[in-house]
């Protein structure tokens, strides 16, 4: 049997990458998961996972502790899970208003479904490890029987007839799903002059550490409805930092996983097209911990998604800190970054010092340079035409002006210069490939900023190396990358959390160390809404 092409190169990955964090996998653990995947329902988690882990969470309000935690007081039944609904529900009624975080619910369906999970749970009957866990969903992905607007007029009224398969997954381990949070416009497309997850729907959400300041996007309703404590859990979606700027923004921990691991079947950007491998789904939580008993449940292949791979997942609890190479940088050069942040990461780099192998200031500058030029040219290469055929399948004609003023100034490039382009990225994701042979994980800003403010003039539009120097590099090369609350602003106010990036399908790495760093600077904290 022929081995996918990135699982032959995920057995030959260096030494020090695979044998001092985790037992190396073998041909026949591979062969076992493809042979499992390929008789398995489409919704059905991947065959190879790691068993749920005690909690480590200290927290003892419900709706601030993490899933993880409230996933075993509910199987211990200490909580039922229709409290544990009852008290998310009232979270959200009581700090939406000022968040708009939440643009659609499912209250009376999440009422019943808790109600029959606690019936189940009576007779020793559990749906799986997030059996009555409250959660919300990224509106941008498909949810059966509740309105998914990704957004955009066309999708006003629409109702999917199924969930889309993350979604189905997590509903299928137990959790039960409260409401769909707020996204641009194809998660793409904002109003101008909001600097934050906005549409022209349901407005701008707001951030809950400092209502005047940005969310951030696309996924900034699922960030400040799970640091405020609305849900245990979201699932948001990341083609260029839309899960990772949000939880810079709002202090919580995300993850983006390898590209291909999770199937994007049922989000609004799917499967397919020049850019199919920057876009990648993962949870957001308030606790590492979280990410790494969600990550696996919703990873792969459906037999939708074309491109989704059926590789093994690594516990992150077998990684031995000791024996890792860590680089970092504080600043790439080209975003404008400030002390702040530069601060945070330089602190996190000193906190891997007391347990890592070796700590080594490292900027491959100049490939980030040709992964972002490449990146620029590829997202404008045709005009932005791939959006307006999005708008047209959904019936939508009028749709976000920011977007409309954008193809104004666009010009589409030749298909020789498209394809030149996409050999540039590829070209510098191998030579990025060779740079992380040295280490074995990567500490750097996920922004140059904290969350800076909501409004601005329409016409001061970011430039796109603020949004993708830091973050984009990561959905070119496809490797997988958790963020976690390391930080605060120098006012006391804005959280600022770090990316911690490794080679492709070493998420273990990603989220052993930050675990390590959640403990050090003490990850999520309450925000004052």
């Amino acid at each position: 049997m022929n081995m996918p092409k990135q699982i032959s190169e995920m057995l030959a990955a260096p030494a020090h990458a695979e044998q001092p964090t985790t037992r190396q996998f073998t041909r026949r653990d591979l062969l076992s998961v493809v042979r499992a995947a390929a008789v398995a329902p489409v919704v059905a988690a991947p065959a190879m996972s790691v068993a749920q882990a005690a909690s480590t969470d200290t927290s003892n309000e419900l709706i601030y502790m993490s899933a993880t935690k409230l996933a075993g007081l509910i199987r211990a039944g200490k909580v039922s899970a229709s409290e544990a609904v009852e008290a998310y529900i009232a979270r959200q009624l009581s700090v939406n208003d000022e968040l708009n975080a939440v643009v659609m619910n499912s209250y009376a369906r999440a009422r019943k479904e808790a109600a029959a999970a606690d019936k189940a749970g009576a007779r020793g009957d559990w749906m799986g490890p997030l059996h009555g866990v409250p959660m919300t969903i990224k509106d941008s992905l498909d949810t059966e029987g509740v309105i998914t607007t990704g957004a955009t007029y066309g999708r006003q009224q629409y109702i999917p007839k199924q969930d889309a398969t993350v979604v189905a997954r997590v509903r299928k381990a137990g959790a039960i799903l409260l409401g769909k949070t707020n996204t641009p416009e194809f998660t793409l497309g904002g109003l101008a002059g909001i600097n934050a997850a906005s549409n022209l729907l349901y407005g701008s959400s707001h951030n809950p550490y400092d209502m005047t300041r940005s969310t951030s996007g696309s996924s900034g309703g699922a960030g400040a409805i799970v640091a405020a404590g609305g849900a245990a859990f979201d699932i948001g979606s990341d083609w260029g930092g839309s899960i990772r700027g949000p939880a810079h923004n709002n202090g919580i921990a995300g993850i983006k996983p390898t590209s291909i691991r999770v199937p994007r079947t049922g989000h609004i950007v799917d499967y397919g097209g020049l850019f199919d491998l920057w876009q990648q789904l993962g949870p957001m939580t308030r606790r590492v911990e979280d990410l790494s008993l969600i990550t696996p449940i919703i990873s792969g292949p459906d037999y939708r998604d074309a491109s989704c791979a059926p590789v093994p997942w690594a516990d992150p609890a077998a990684v031995n800190l000791k024996k890792l190479k860590v680089a970092f940088f504080a600043s790439n050069g080209v975003s404008e970054t400030d002390d702040d942040v530069k601060n945070t990461v330089i602190q996190a780099a000193k906190w891997m010092e007391g347990v890592a192998t070796s700590v080594t200031e490292d900027l491959p500058k100049a490939i980030l340079q040709d992964l972002y030029d490449a990146r620029t040219k590829l997202t404008n290469a045709d005009g932005w035409a791939f959006y307006k055929r999005m708008a047209a399948k959904w019936g939508t004609q009028n749709f976000s002006p920011s977007v409309s003023e954008r193809m104004k100034t666009l010009t589409p490039i030749s298909t020789a210069d498209t394809v030149a382009a996409w050999d540039a990225a590829d070209d510098a994701k191998s030579r990025m490939l060779g740079w992380i042979q040295k280490y074995d994980v990567l500490l750097c800003p996920v922004a140059g900023k904290a969350a800076e403010v909501i409004d601005r003039p329409a016409s001061a539009a970011r430039p796109n190396a603020y949004t993708w120097s830091y973050t984009g590099a990561f959905n070119s090369t496809g490797w997988p990358v958790v963020v976690v609350r390391c930080g605060t602003s120098a006012d006391g106010k804005l959280p600022i959390g770090i990316q911690i990036v490794a080679a492709p399908w070493r998420e273990d790495i990603c989220l052993a160390v930050a675990s390590f760093l959640e403990s050090k600077s003490g990850g999520w904290k309450k925000p004052p809404i």
